[in-house]
């Protein structure tokens, strides 16, 4: 087995756990992290009724900083729409990604914004 084929599946595998555990309702729905190379991606998702009350990304705007302060930047965002729909408790969805750097930067963020996880 290579060993790209080999991280991907344990990234499939990864996902997978988190997501298991991980389930949004209407009175606490999911806030779903989506991290590339380039741009951070946040949602806040009711999987019972399976639609997105909020959601806050990078792409088309021009922000200046490290790729850590624009995903501080959207996790601001994201709680301050959140908190206009009157939603104030969240579960984060990590995807596959350990919680440091960006995740962390953006979590933090919206929690100082008043998002509580």
């Amino acid at each position: 087995m290579s060993e790209l084929i080999r991280k991907e599946r344990n990234k499939i595998l990864r996902k997978k756990r988190v997501r298991a555990k991980v389930f949004g309702t209407s009175a606490q729905p999911r806030l779903s992290v989506k991290i590339s190379n380039l741009h951070v991606n946040a949602q806040i998702i009711d999987d019972k009724k399976r639609i997105t009350l909020a959601s806050a990304t990078t792409v088309g705007k021009k922000l200046n900083g490290t790729k850590t302060e624009k995903a501080a930047v959207i996790g601001a965002e994201i709680a301050k729409t959140a908190k206009k729909k009157g939603i104030l408790k969240v579960v984060l969805d990590r995807d596959s990604r350990k919680y440091a750097g960006r995740l962390s930067s953006l979590s933090e963020a919206a929690r100082k914004e008043g998002l509580e996880f």
